[in-house]
């Protein structure tokens, strides 16, 4: 077993990245299964020394409706941007800074709710205090700050506790 996990130290990457490799050649040969799985290979055991604490998924099921969540979100928010810049007058747009508390204190979770923040439509995670205890989020149209924060804390930060601490 520790022979097995010196050739694949994170083994969830190796699959990720061979799976990546395959989709990406566009074309499924033994050739490009082997280049991917080497890929797949070779990058976890250059970059094993720089994840010393790696980080510990411990809700698997918690991960997929993560991602599912997360999925249906963008769609919906790219109809909703569409709507705002497509019928919604500049003079009536509300754009705003909203100021979330965070509950994550591990870097990883911080670092997937801030992704996740930026990949929805109309919301752009800008800025991490000091501490790592306050993300500011820039809103293309946010009329209820509070309703935002409370939605991004319950839609994201609670299932982020629950996959990462």
């Amino acid at each position: 077993m520790r022979l097995l996990h010196r050739i694949f130290p994170h083994p969830h990457l190796t699959i990720l990245l061979t799976l990546v490799w395959m989709l990406l050649a566009n074309s499924p040969s033994l050739n490009s299964l082997v280049f991917g799985l080497l890929l797949g290979i070779i990058i976890p055991f250059i970059t094993q020394p720089y994840w010393p604490d790696r980080p510990k998924l411990r809700n698997w099921p918690m991960v997929v409706e993560y991602m599912l969540v997360v999925l249906w979100d963008i769609v919906i928010a790219n109809i909703t941007v569409a709507r705002i810049i497509l019928f919604k007058r500049d003079a009536d747009r509300q754009p705003n800074w909203v100021c979330i508390p965070l509950e994550l204190r591990t870097p990883e979770a911080i670092t997937v709710l801030a992704g996740t923040i930026t990949m929805t439509p109309g919301t752009v995670s800008c800025d991490l205090s000091a501490q790592g205890h306050n993300l500011l989020v820039h809103c293309l149209d946010a009329p209820d700050t509070d309703e935002v924060r409370d939605q991004i804390k319950q839609r994201y930060e609670r299932r982020l506790k629950e996959i990462f601490e």
